[in-house]
C-alpha cells in the first residue's frame, strides 16, 4: 500500500530524560502540552547513567500535565516482565486519565540489538528468537490489559509462561502498542500484531520509510489485517535557519515541504520532533505543524480526520442500525462503543445488566442537544438517559440502543448563600452533594444511597432520610435548565415555562434531559443516626408497631425498615434505620426510644454525626450488574394490621428476598397535591419488594398487597404493565401530563421509562 493511511495527523516531542537537572524534562513536557503537541516521549536507555528511569519519569510527568499523551521512545522490553509492563501501563493510564501509549522495542539500534539486550537480561537469544520473544510479550501485555475478562491469564509460550496471573486494572482507554525499530523481522511483527510502528528518520534516506512500510503492509495482509490499522510514527530532527540549507534545515516553509511527502506519500501519521531546545519546539508548533496539516489536506483527496479513528477490532463489535460514523463531532471523542475499553465501565447500571450499542457522554447542554439530534435519527432504537446509573426502574441501559450519559455534567455551585440557593448538575452523586453542602451547615434530602445520581432522583421525587422534616427532594427545586426533545435548551421555574416545571417534578424523564437543577437547601447540622437489629419473629406485629411509632414521632425523625424471608435455623431479623434532625442527645434518645421498643433487639448503634457521613456509603467502582431487577412498589397511608398480615404472607412465600419500607409523611403532606406531578401527598410509607421471579412476584403482590396501596413511586417499579402509570399519577394529573407530552415531546422520543403517551386528541387537523 502506498500513500496516506487515513490517520489523524498528530505531533509530538522526544525529550532527553537527563538526571543532572531532573526538572528540565518535566518542564519541556509541560511546555509541549502548552504548545498544543499531542504527545511527549522520552528515551528509554537503562544503560545510560545520565538518564532518569523513563517509567518513573512518565508517571511524574502524568501528574504534572493534564492533556498531552505520554510514551517511552521506546521501552526496552527484554529487561522488563511483560506482565509487569501491562499492569504498570494500565495503572498509569488510569491515573493519567487515558493518556499513556505503549511503545515497545529492542533496546538496540543494530539489527541484533534485541539479542544483545536479551543477553544483558540473562539469556542470549538469536535475532529471530528475540523477535519471537517480543511477539509473545505483546500477547502477554494484551492479555493482562484485557481486564474485562474475569478469568486469570494463562499463557504457554516458548519464552513467556503465565499460569493464572491476575489481569491488570482496566485501563482508561485502549492502550495502543507500537513497536520501534527497522529490522525486517521486527517490521513483519509490526504488521502481524502491533498498532503502530515508530522509527527515527534517516535524513540521508527519507525514502527508507516507504521500504519499511512495504514490509509492514505485506505482513499485515498476510495476517488478515488492514495495513491502514497501523499508525506510522516518525522521530525527526532538524534546524531552523533563514535560508534553505538542506533537508529539514531552513525556514519553516522548507520544513513543511520536506515533511509533506512523508505524510501524503508514506503515510506517516505522527511526527515527533526530537529536541530539547524550547525555541525549536515553539517554532515547530506555531509555524510547521498547522501549515503541514493544511498542506496535507490540500494534497490529499479528502481532509485527514480530526478525531481518532477506531480500529477494525472495535468496528467489528458495532451493533446494527447505528450510524456510528455520523456521531456528532462534539461527542465523538467521548462516545463509547461495544469494542472500546471503556465499554465494560458503562454498559450496565447498578442493578441492571446491559449491552447498549452506543453510549454518548455529553458535557454541556449544547452537546446534550447534539446527542438528542443523533437519537432522533435512530428512533427505531431504545434510548436511555443516565445520570448516576443507579435507577431501578429507569432504563439507563438497554440492549443494542443508545444511552445518553450525563454523568460528566456534575458541577455543584452555590448561587446565593443568603438564600441557600445551589445549582447542581445531573451527574453529581448525592454523597458528593452532601459533602459539598456540609461546610455551609446545609443539606438536601436526597434518597438513602450516596451513589445515586442527582438527575434521576430529582426528576422523580426523592424520598430520603430528611423527608418527614424537610419533604421530598423535588419540594426544594426552584428551577431547572433542560434540553427538550427537539434540541431546544429552556429554563423552567414557577415563572418561566411553569407548566413544564410542574411536570418535571415527578415525571421529568418524559419531557427532556435536565442539565442543571437549582435547589433551595435546608440548614441541617449534626444529626442522630441509628441502626437497630430487631427480632422479626412476628413480622406482622413488628410492622404494625413500627409504623405506629413512626407516625407518632415528631417530624425530626425519619425511619426505614428492611426485612427478608425466614432463614432456616436462624432467627428472623429486621434492620431498622432512623435519622433524627437534631444534635441534642436527649432529643435523639427520646425520639428513637419508641422505635427501638417495637421489638426485642439484637444489636444497636446510635451516633451523632453529619448528614454527609451517612450519605458517604457508595463505592466509586463502575457498575457491573448482570440480569434484570424484579421489583414492585407502592405507597400506603398506614401500616394497618391487614396490610402487615399480607406483607408477612408475602415474606413467608420465599418469593421476596428484600422487603423495604421507608417513611415519608410529615412535611411531604404539606404540599398541595396539585402543585407538581408527584401527587400522592397523603402517603406515610413507601413499600418496595424485590423478587427473583417476575410472574410469581406479580401474582403475590397483586393478590396480597395491591388492595392496601394507594399510588406508587415509579423510581422503584420494574413492572411495565400500563396500570402502573395510572397508579403513579391520579387521573387529573395524568391527563395534564398527556397534554404537556403532546406539546413538548409529541413524537415520544423519551419513551423508555414509563412513557406517558401524548394527548393526540389535542392535535388539530388542517
Amino acid at each position: 500500500m502506498s500513500g496516506n493511511y487515513g490517520h489523524r495527523l498528530e505531533f509530538g516531542t522526544l525529550v532527553t530524560p537527563v538526571n543532572a537537572s531532573p526538572d528540565t524534562p518535566v518542564a519541556l513536557a509541560r511546555r509541549s502540552e502548552a504548545l498544543g503537541y499531542d504527545l511527549v516521549t522520552f528515551v528509554d536507555d537503562p544503560d545510560q547513567p545520565a538518564h532518569l528511569d523513563t517509567w518513573t519519569l512518565l508517571a511524574w510527568v502524568a501528574g504534572r500535565t493534564d492533556r498531552i499523551h505520554l510514551a517511552a521512545n521506546v521501552l526496552t522490553v527484554p529487561l522488563r516482565s511483560p506482565a509487569v509492563i501491562a499492569r504498570s501501563a494500565a495503572s498509569l493510564d488510569l491515573l493519567s486519565g487515558g493518556r499513556l501509549e505503549l511503545a515497545l522495542g529492542t533496546g538496540g539500534r543494530d539489527p541484533d540489538g534485541l539479542a544483545a539486550v536479551a543477553a544483558r537480561g540473562g539469556a542470549r537469544l538469536d535475532p529471530r528468537a528475540a523477535v519471537d520473544a517480543l511477539g509473545e510479550s505483546i500477547d502477554v501485555v494484551r492479555a493482562v490489559l484485557d481486564a474485562g475478562d474475569p478469568d486469570p491469564v494463562r499463557y504457554d509460550g516458548e519464552h513467556h509462561r503465565l499460569d493464572g496471573a491476575p489481569r491488570g486494572p482496566l485501563p482508561a482507554h485502549h492502550i495502543p502498542i507500537w513497536l520501534g525499530g527497522t529490522d525486517p523481522r521486527l517490521l513483519r511483527l509490526v504488521g502481524a500484531k502491533a498498532d503502530g510502528w515508530l522509527a527515527t528518520l534517516d535524513p540521508a534516506d527519507p525514502d527508507a520509510v516507504r521500504t519499511s512500510n512495504k514490509i509492514i503492509d505485506e505482513a499485515a495482509r498476510a495476517a488478515g489485517r488492514d495495513p491502514a490499522e497501523i499508525r506510522r510514527l516518525l522521530n525527526v530532527s532538524g534546524r531552523f535557519s533563514a535560508t534553505r540549507q538542506g533537508f529539514l534545515n531552513g525556514p519553516a516553509a522548507g520544513w513543511v515541504e520536506d515533511l509533506l511527502p512523508l505524510v501524503v506519500e508514506n503515510g506517516v501519521g505522527t511526527i515527533i520532533l526530537t529536541t530539547d531546545d524550547v525555541a525549536t519546539m515553539e517554532r515547530f508548533a506555531r509555524e510547521v505543524a498547522p501549515a503541514l496539516r493544511e498542506a496535507a489536506d490540500r494534497a490529499l483527496p479528502a481532509p485527514l480526520p480530526r478525531t481518532a479513528q477506531r480500529g477494525v477490532a472495535v468496528r467489528a463489535k458495532r451493533r446494527p442500525g447505528i450510524a456510528y460514523d455520523e456521531v456528532p463531532a462534539s461527542l465523538a471523542d467521548r462516545a463509547v462503543e461495544p469494542g472500546d475499553v471503556d465499554y465494560a465501565r458503562v454498559k450496565s447500571n447498578y442493578l441492571r445488566g446491559g449491552a447498549p450499542g452506543l453510549v454518548l457522554r455529553p458535557r454541556t447542554p449544547a452537546e446534550v442537544a447534539d446527542a438528542l439530534t443523533f437519537a432522533r435519527a435512530h428512533r427505531h432504537l431504545p434510548l436511555g438517559i443516565r445520570s448516576g446509573g443507579h435507577g431501578i426502574s429507569g432504563r439507563s441501559t438497554n440492549d443494542g440502543g443508545i444511552v445518553i450519559d450525563v454523568g460528566g455534567i456534575n458541577g455543584i455551585e452555590v448561587l446565593d448563600e443568603d438564600a441557600r440557593l445551589v445549582r447542581i448538575g445531573p451527574g453529581a452523586r448525592w454523597m458528593d452533594v452532601a459533602a459539598a453542602l456540609a461546610p455551609h451547615g446545609w443539606a438536601l434530602t436526597s434518597g438513602d444511597y450516596g451513589g445515586v445520581g442527582v438527575g434521576g432522583l430529582a426528576t422523580a421525587g426523592g424520598v430520603g432520610w430528611l423527608a418527614r422534616k424537610h419533604g421530598l427532594t423535588i419540594d426544594h427545586l426552584r428551577a431547572v435548565e433542560m434540553v427538550l426533545a427537539d434540541g431546544r435548551v429552556v429554563r423552567a421555574s414557577e415563572t418561566e415555562n411553569a407548566d413544564l416545571f410542574w411536570a418535571v417534578r415527578g415525571a421529568g424523564a418524559n419531557f427532556g434531559v435536565v442539565t442543571a437543577f437549582e435547589f433551595e437547601v435546608d440548614e441541617v447540622g449534626p444529626v442522630g443516626w441509628a441502626q437497630f437489629a430487631l427480632d422479626a419473629g412476628d413480622p406482622a406485629g413488628l410492622l404494625t408497631r413500627w409504623g405506629a411509632a413512626v407516625e407518632a414521632a415528631p417530624r425530626d425523625l425519619t425511619s426505614a425498615m428492611i426485612m427478608g424471608p425466614p432463614r432456616l435455623g436462624q432467627p428472623a431479623v429486621a434492620q431498622v434505620m432512623a435519622m433524627v434532625d437534631s444534635d441534642d442527645p436527649a432529643t435523639i434518645v427520646a425520639q428513637l426510644q419508641p422505635v427501638a421498643d417495637v421489638a426485642p433487639g439484637y444489636d444497636q448503634q446510635v451516633v451523632i454525626t453529619s448528614y454527609a457521613s451517612v450519605m458517604a456509603n457508595a463505592s466509586d467502582a463502575p457498575h457491573q450488574a448482570q440480569g434484570e431487577p424484579i421489583s414492585r412498589t407502592g405507597l400506603i397511608e398506614h401500616l394497618t394490621p391487614e396490610f402487615a398480615a399480607a406483607a408477612a404472607r408475602l415474606l413467608a412465600s420465599g418469593v421476596v428476598y428484600f422487603f423495604h419500607i421507608r417513611s415519608i409523611g410529615g412535611a411531604v403532606t404539606d404540599i398541595d397535591p396539585d402543585a407538581m406531578a408527584w401527587s400522592h401527598r397523603n402517603a406515610n410509607f413507601h413499600v418496595t419488594a424485590f423478587g427473583r421471579h417476575r410472574a410469581r412476584l406479580d401474582a403475590l403482590w397483586d393478590g396480597l398487597l395491591a388492595e392496601h396501596l394507594r399510588g406508587t413511586y415509579l423510581s422503584f417499579e420494574t413492572d411495565l404493565r400500563p396500570e402502573r402509570l395510572a397508579e403513579a399519577f391520579p387521573p387529573r394529573t395524568l391527563a395534564r401530563l398527556r397534554t404537556l407530552k403532546e406539546r413538548y415531546d409529541p413524537d415520544g422520543l423519551f419513551r423508555d421509562n414509563f412513557a406517558i403517551t401524548p394527548d393526540t386528541a389535542s392535535r388539530t387537523t388542517p
